[in-house]
C-alpha cells in the first residue's frame, strides 16, 4: 500500500489569514472553490485506486468534509502552525506528497524543499525553476524553435516610433505570475513602458510582452523521463475589464472548457508535436503540467506559459478521457509500473 498526502495550497490554508480577512467574501470563496475542485478531483483519482491510501489538507475556511473526499484521511494546519511546518510534518509520515501550489513568489519551488525529492510527486526542481519565470520559459523554449511570446526590451520598446507599433498591443505582468494575476493590456506602448518602470521601482519583477490576437487554449501534458504526451486540449476563457477602447485593460482567467478539441485533428495533432517539443525544452516535467497557448490565425499556436504541476484543467478530466488519469501520472512517477503502456502513451 503507497500512502500519498495531497495538499493544495489555497484550500489547505496556504492563504495568510491576514490576506484573507482583506478579501471580500466572494473573493475567498472563487479562490478556494478553484483550490478545492483541484484537490478533490486528484483525490478522488488517488482513492480510487486500490494500491493507495490517501490523506489530504484542509483549512480552517472550510466546513464539512467534501464528498469527493470520503474515503480519504483528512488532516490540517495545527493553530498558529505555519504552512512549511504543516507540508514537512505531514510528508514525513507519508511515503509520498502530491501538491498544488502556484510559482508566485517561489513558492511551488519552496514547498518542493520542504518535501524533499525522495517524496515529492511532481515536477523536478530544474523544471520548476525556470518554469516559474516567463522570462526564463520563453528563453527556454525559443532555443528549441518553439514560438512564444518572449520579454521584450522595454527601453527599446520606448523607443520605436508610434507607428512602429500601430495596432500592436502589450502586456505587463508578474515574470512568476499564475493566471491572469496582475496582468494589464496597454494599446500604447509608451504607458506599458511606464507600468513596467514603475513595478521595478516598486521592487517588483514584472515581464513586458506583445499581446497575441487568437483563440485562447491550454494543453494538459503527461510527462515522464520518455517525453511529454498530450492528454487534452482546453479552451480557455480569457475576459477583458475595460471598454475595447480604453488605454489600459485587465486581463481575467474566466474559466476553463476541458477536453474541446480532437487530439487526433490536424489541430490536435500540431499540438502534440508541441507538447512533445516543451517536454524537450523543459527537461524535469514529470507528472500533470499543463500549457498556456493562443492559436494565431497565421502563425498558428504560441506559447504563453508553462505551468509545472496540476491545473484546473485536470477537474473532470478523468471522466472525459474515460480512465483514471492519476494513475496514469504515477505510472510517470514511477510509484506504480507499466512502463509498456506509458510508453505507447508518449510516443503514440
Amino acid at each position: 500500500m503507497i500512502t500519498i498526502f495531497v495538499y493544495e495550497w489555497l484550500s489547505g490554508g496556504g492563504m495568510e489569514p491576514s490576506v484573507a480577512d482583506a478579501l471580500t467574501p466572494p473573493d475567498v470563496g472563487a479562490l478556494l472553490h478553484e483550490g478545492r475542485t483541484m484537490r478533490d478531483a486528484l483525490v478522488a483519482d488517488l482513492a480510487a485506486l486500490p494500491e493507495v491510501r490517501v490523506s489530504y489538507a484542509s483549512c480552517r475556511f472550510e466546513s464539512g468534509k467534501p464528498a469527493a473526499t470520503q474515503a480519504a484521511t483528512h488532516c490540517m494546519p495545527a493553530f498558529g502552525e505555519h504552512v512549511s511546518d504543516f507540508v514537512g510534518r505531514i510528508s514525513r509520515v507519508h511515503d509520498f506528497t502530491w501538491l498544488i501550489a502556484p510559482e508566485c513568489e517561489g513558492l511551488l519551488l519552496r514547498l518542493h524543499d520542504v518535501v524533499g525529492p525522495a517524496r515529492w510527486l511532481g515536477c523536478a526542481r530544474a523544471a520548476i525553476e525556470v518554469a516559474s519565470s516567463k522570462r526564463a520559459t520563453g528563453e527556454a523554449l525559443a532555443a528549441h524553435g518553439i514560438r512564444t511570446t518572449l520579454a521584450l526590451d522595454p527601453d527599446r520598446l520606448a523607443q520605436e516610433s508610434a507607428a512602429a507599433s500601430r495596432g500592436t498591443c502589450w502586456v505587463v505582468k508578474p515574470d512568476d505570475g499564475a493566471g491572469g494575476l496582475d496582468t494589464i493590456l496597454y494599446a500604447d506602448a509608451a504607458v506599458a513602458h511606464a507600468d513596467y518602470l514603475e513595478r521595478c521601482r516598486a521592487g517588483r519583477k514584472p515581464v513586458l510582452q506583445q499581446w497575441v490576437d487568437g483563440e485562447a487554449l491550454s494543453l494538459t501534458l503527461l510527462c515522464s523521463p520518455l517525453g511529454a504526451a498530450l492528454l487534452s486540449i482546453n479552451r480557455q476563457r480569457i475576459g477583458l475589464v475595460g471598454e475595447s477602447d480604453a488605454p489600459r485593460r485587465m486581463v481575467q482567467v474566466e474559466g476553463v472548457e476541458i477536453n474541446r478539441i480532437d487530439l487526433h485533428g490536424a489541430q490536435g495533432r500540431t499540438l502534440a508535436a508541441l507538447a512533445a517539443r516543451i517536454g524537450r525544452a523543459l527537461p524535469g516535467l514529470c507528472g500533470i503540467a499543463g500549457v498556456d497557448l493562443v492559436w494565431h490565425r497565421e502563425h498558428g499556436p504560441v506559447v504563453i506559459e508553462v505551468n509545472p504541476r496540476l491545473t484546473s484543467a485536470y477537474a473532470g478530466l478523468s471522466a472525459s478521457l474515460g480512465r483514471n488519469v492519476a494513475r496514469d501520472a504515477l505510472r510517470a512517477f514511477g510509484v506504480l509500473s507499466n512502463g509498456a503502456a506509458l510508453a505507447s502513451e508518449v510516443h503514440g
